[in-house]
């Protein structure tokens, strides 16, 4: 599981939509969220939009592996299809916050690398807010207000980027996904593939 997180505005959606455009072993877990929909997001593709009563028959039911409640709207991720990529042996990006990080940690560690990515300046974070017109001035303002208290939790984090430019961002995101693939413990099938060469003659 790997998990991303910001603060609104600092790119970790953006970056996550590469990682799956660029890897065909990472899928995206599809959030239900009780917000509206944003202009261009589609149903099933950038989340599943239900309303508060569905959702907490879905908490009640346990189908969810975390949720947490973000700027008055509720975020849950499905277990269902995580468990089904994970059992095969691939991997699964979340774009959540830091209450999601914390319980997909508390839940399974050694099954989570988490990566926070961080703005080159407030300034910079606020320009990234107007320019993706998705909000409305108080909205963007309510978020960076939040900005600091969602910055404060970096150090439960394993990995940290600044994202001043996307690209070079990115290269750091994929070299990190890529070496933790590389972990022992992640290595599906490597106990055999090793105790085989053992056995084999060099001759």
């Amino acid at each position: 599981m790997f998990v991303l997180s910001s603060p609104s505005g600092a790119g970790k959606t953006t970056l996550a939509k590469l990682l799956l455009q660029n890897d065909k072993h990472i899928h995206s877990s599809i959030s239900y969220t009780t917000r509206a929909p944003r202009e261009g997001e589609a149903e099933g593709v950038d989340y599943h939009f239900t309303d508060k009563e569905t959702f907490q028959k879905m908490i009640d039911n346990s189908e969810f592996l975390e949720y947490a409640e973000v700027f008055g709207n509720f975020y849950g991720t499905p277990k269902a299809l995580v468990e089904e990529n994970l059992s095969k042996g691939e991997d699964v990006v979340f774009d959540i916050d830091w209450q999601g990080n914390r319980s997909l940690i508390d839940n399974a560690r050694s099954d989570v690398v988490s990566v926070f990515i961080l703005p080159p300046s407030k300034a910079a974070l606020k320009e990234r807010l107007i320019k993706r017109a998705q909000d409305a001035s108080e909205t963007i303002e309510l978020r960076m207000s939040k900005a600091n208290s969602e910055m404060q939790h970096w150090q439960e984090y394993d990995y940290i980027i600044v994202n001043k430019d996307l690209n070079r961002s990115f290269k750091k995101l994929l070299s990190i996904l890529r070496a933790e693939r590389l972990r022992k413990h992640r290595r599906i099938g490597v106990y055999h593939f090793v105790s085989n060469l053992m056995e084999q003659s060099h001759d």
